[in-house]
Protein backbone atom coordinates (compact mmCIF):
# COMPACT_ATOMS: atom_id res chain seq x y z
CA UNK A 1 0.00 0.00 0.00
CA UNK A 2 1.18 3.35 -1.50
CA UNK A 3 1.65 6.19 1.10
CA UNK A 4 -0.56 8.92 -0.63
CA UNK A 5 -0.94 11.42 2.96
CA UNK A 6 2.16 12.38 5.29
CA UNK A 7 2.04 13.32 8.93
CA UNK A 8 2.97 16.30 10.33
CA UNK A 9 3.60 16.33 14.31
CA UNK A 10 2.76 20.04 15.72
CA UNK A 11 4.49 21.21 18.59
CA UNK A 12 4.68 18.59 21.74
CA UNK A 13 1.30 17.83 22.31
CA UNK A 14 0.71 14.44 20.04
CA UNK A 15 3.80 12.98 21.34
CA UNK A 16 3.27 13.54 24.73
CA UNK A 17 -0.72 12.37 24.43
CA UNK A 18 1.11 9.30 22.73
CA UNK A 19 4.04 8.72 25.04
CA UNK A 20 1.40 8.64 28.40
CA UNK A 21 -0.71 5.52 26.41
CA UNK A 22 -0.12 1.84 26.86
CA UNK A 23 1.62 -0.40 24.41
CA UNK A 24 -1.95 -1.73 23.39
CA UNK A 25 -2.97 1.63 22.77
CA UNK A 26 -0.32 3.15 21.08
CA UNK A 27 -0.69 -0.06 18.79
CA UNK A 28 -3.92 1.01 17.84
CA UNK A 29 -3.17 4.20 17.31
CA UNK A 30 -0.15 3.77 15.00
CA UNK A 31 -2.51 1.70 13.03
CA UNK A 32 -5.11 4.07 12.55
CA UNK A 33 -2.38 6.71 11.64
CA UNK A 34 -0.84 3.76 9.26
CA UNK A 35 -4.99 4.12 7.36
CA UNK A 36 -4.92 8.04 7.30
CA UNK A 37 -1.74 8.07 5.66
CA UNK A 38 -2.32 5.14 3.06
CA UNK A 39 -6.03 4.60 2.56
CA UNK A 40 -7.54 6.53 -0.35
CA UNK A 41 -10.95 6.77 1.48
CA UNK A 42 -10.35 6.93 5.40
CA UNK A 43 -13.40 5.07 7.19
CA UNK A 44 -15.69 7.46 9.10
CA UNK A 45 -15.22 5.57 12.66
CA UNK A 46 -11.75 6.32 12.85
CA UNK A 47 -11.63 10.08 10.88
CA UNK A 48 -14.57 12.66 11.34
CA UNK A 49 -14.89 16.73 10.89
CA UNK A 50 -15.50 18.12 14.07
CA UNK A 51 -19.16 20.00 14.07
CA UNK A 52 -18.95 23.75 14.34
CA UNK A 53 -15.49 24.00 13.20
CA UNK A 54 -13.73 25.15 9.80
CA UNK A 55 -11.20 22.50 8.87
CA UNK A 56 -10.64 20.29 12.35
CA UNK A 57 -10.92 16.62 12.39
CA UNK A 58 -10.78 14.05 15.46
CA UNK A 59 -8.52 10.93 14.37
CA UNK A 60 -11.16 8.33 16.12
CA UNK A 61 -9.65 5.46 18.20
CA UNK A 62 -11.41 3.04 20.17
CA UNK A 63 -9.10 0.04 22.71
CA UNK A 64 -12.34 -2.38 24.24
CA UNK A 65 -13.77 0.45 26.28
CA UNK A 66 -11.42 3.49 26.23
CA UNK A 67 -12.00 5.93 23.58
CA UNK A 68 -9.75 8.42 22.43
CA UNK A 69 -9.47 11.43 20.40
CA UNK A 70 -6.94 13.00 18.09
CA UNK A 71 -7.32 16.45 17.10
CA UNK A 72 -6.20 17.57 13.56
CA UNK A 73 -6.39 19.39 10.40
CA UNK A 74 -4.99 19.03 6.76
CA UNK A 75 -2.68 21.56 4.85
CA UNK A 76 -2.90 21.08 1.54
CA UNK A 77 -4.62 17.59 1.36
CA UNK A 78 -0.95 15.49 1.48
CA UNK A 79 -0.25 16.46 4.98
CA UNK A 80 -2.06 15.89 8.05
CA UNK A 81 -0.97 18.07 11.23
CA UNK A 82 -1.46 16.26 14.21
CA UNK A 83 -2.43 18.44 17.21
CA UNK A 84 -3.78 17.57 20.80
CA UNK A 85 -5.08 13.65 22.13
CA UNK A 86 -7.08 12.85 25.27
CA UNK A 87 -8.92 10.25 26.50
CA UNK A 88 -13.03 10.63 25.94
CA UNK A 89 -14.93 10.26 29.07
CA UNK A 90 -17.98 11.37 28.23
CA UNK A 91 -20.72 11.94 24.94
CA UNK A 92 -18.95 15.29 24.04
CA UNK A 93 -15.37 16.36 23.80
CA UNK A 94 -14.57 18.50 26.21
CA UNK A 95 -14.78 22.00 25.25
CA UNK A 96 -11.14 23.32 26.26
CA UNK A 97 -9.63 20.13 24.68
CA UNK A 98 -11.10 21.92 21.34
CA UNK A 99 -10.27 25.25 21.92
CA UNK A 100 -7.18 23.90 22.51
CA UNK A 101 -6.84 22.21 18.80
CA UNK A 102 -8.48 24.89 16.98
CA UNK A 103 -5.46 27.12 18.95
CA UNK A 104 -2.68 25.29 17.58
CA UNK A 105 -4.76 24.84 14.13
CA UNK A 106 -4.64 28.66 13.88
CA UNK A 107 -1.38 28.84 15.15
CA UNK A 108 0.14 26.25 12.65
CA UNK A 109 -1.32 28.13 9.65
CA UNK A 110 -0.53 31.77 10.95
CA UNK A 111 3.63 30.45 11.38
CA UNK A 112 3.64 29.13 7.73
Amino acid sequence: MEQIRHLLFYKHYFNDFFNGQTEKVKTKIDYVLFLITHAERIPEIFFKHVEGTKGLYEIRIKVGSDIFRIFCCFDKNTVVVLFNGFQKKANKAPKNEIELALKLMNEYFAKK
